[in-house]
């Protein structure tokens, strides 16, 4: 393995992460719209009022870290806003989880933020919009140089399904196991400008594609492209959209690491013009299917390779690839042990489906889920005491 890395710059790639989480009746365990009252104490104690956003629907809301510059930061910035979430949701009667779904509640007792953008989304499409009860972690990695983003972006849509299979975190819809890790994926990819972005093979073939979606009315312009990866038009930056939201502080950090190290790692190889094959679009949207049906339990379609091989595999390929950056950077340590624990462990998905098995109870898997997203955080968080029952959650350790 070439672990010589060329034209490395001072530092690491920038980061930064959004998490979208859930609001939950302590009592009901369902979700509940009370994005406003949180969104609003949020803001009397937090100096940048777009670290907390509302969403789509009033059950949801997002935290949107600033630009860090180390895991550590990273790390920092997780803790300080859920924190702050936690706290602001605690002190109106409130609980916050992270997952990809909500276990049991349903889409239709959900209101949509009265907010003109979301209400034009909800006309246009429809049932799709009103069933978009989902939760994402979206990672924003900066360029160094801009102008390589369209080639970095290319180089790093074969790694999506090892994004998605590490972080899924959704096995649960309407109160019955999906048979999918990553359940929110299968919602989000039946809309017309979800999924993974073709091959382009220069800048005039992107700019060709978003001028047709724009021209046929799915666009109003290139912000509004909803791709797994994508470059956004305000930063010089390239953002994953693909993974599920992780209800670990520990899982969120690895799969930031992660993608920043191959990203990087794919920037370089850009600059330094090294070749690489192309992944066919259907093989990489069946990828992402595999990725999404099973995770890291079951086989994926090797996309360098031929035919399929263990998830494991794929995902160790993966931590091979970025680990010159990773090492360079001193992240390797770190990021190589959470990925091995978490291939012990097992992702979200399967961690929910262990606490499930114990009593068949989804009030358990929300239990569960309340307790492990505010673990590592300044808000201590008893279930047991709230609901005056014995918490699955503790049982899990």
């Amino acid at each position: 393995m070439n672990t010589e890395l060329p034209s490395v710059p001072q530092g690491p790639c920038t980061l930064g992460i959004e998490e979208e989480f859930q609001i939950v009746d302590p009592r009901s365990r369902e979700l509940r719209p009370k994005a406003d009252p949180i969104w609003k104490r949020c803001r009397e104690h937090l100096h940048n009022s777009q670290e907390i956003q509302k969403e789509f629907h009033l059950s949801q809301i997002e935290s949107a870290s600033t630009v860090c510059g180390s895991m550590d930061e990273v790390r920092k910035e997780l803790i300080r806003l859920r924190s702050e979430l936690l706290r602001s949701a605690d002190s109106e009667a409130n609980w916050i989880i992270a997952a990809g779904t909500h276990p049991f509640s349903h889409w239709a007792n959900q209101p949509l933020t009265p907010n003109s953008r979301y209400h034009d989304l909800a006309y246009e499409f429809q049932q799709l919009a009103w069933e978009q009860v989902i939760f994402g972690c979206h990672v924003h990695v900066g360029l160094e140089d801009a102008d390589l983003g369209l080639e970095v972006m290319n180089r790093c849509r074969a790694y999506l399904p090892i994004f998605l299979a590490l972080s899924a975190n959704s096995p649960f819809w309407l109160g019955e196991d999906t048979g999918y890790a990553s359940y929110r994926m299968e919602l989000w990819t039946r809309w017309p400008l979800a999924g993974p972005p073709m091959h382009f093979q220069n800048k005039a073939e992107y700019d060709e594609c978003v001028q047709g979606l724009i021209a046929g009315g799915m666009l109003e312009d290139a912000s509004k492209i909803y791709w797994d990866i994508r470059l956004p038009t305000r930063f010089p930056t390239i953002e994953f959209r693909i993974t599920d939201v992780c209800t670990s502080i520990d899982n969120a950090v690895m799969l930031a690491g992660l993608i920043r190290g191959v990203s990087q790692q794919a920037y370089f190889e850009a600059k330094e013009g090294v070749p690489y094959k192309p992944v066919r679009h259907e093989l990489l949207r069946a990828a992402i299917w595999q990725a999404a049906r099973f995770g890291i339990e079951g086989e994926l379609i090797d996309l360098e390779g031929e035919g399929r091989k263990p998830a494991y595999q794929l995902i160790e390929r993966a931590l091979e690839y970025a680990r010159p950056v990773l090492e360079a950077f001193g992240d390797w340590e770190e990021i190589s042990q959470l990925v091995g624990k978490t291939l012990v462990e097992g992702n979200g998905a399967i961690r929910q489906r262990k606490v499930f098995q114990k009593r068949g109870e989804m009030l358990d898997v929300v239990d569960f889920l309340a307790e492990e997203t505010a673990r590592e955080t300044e808000f201590l968080l008893n279930v047991s005491e709230v609901t005056g029952e014995s918490s699955s959650a503790q049982a899990m350790k």
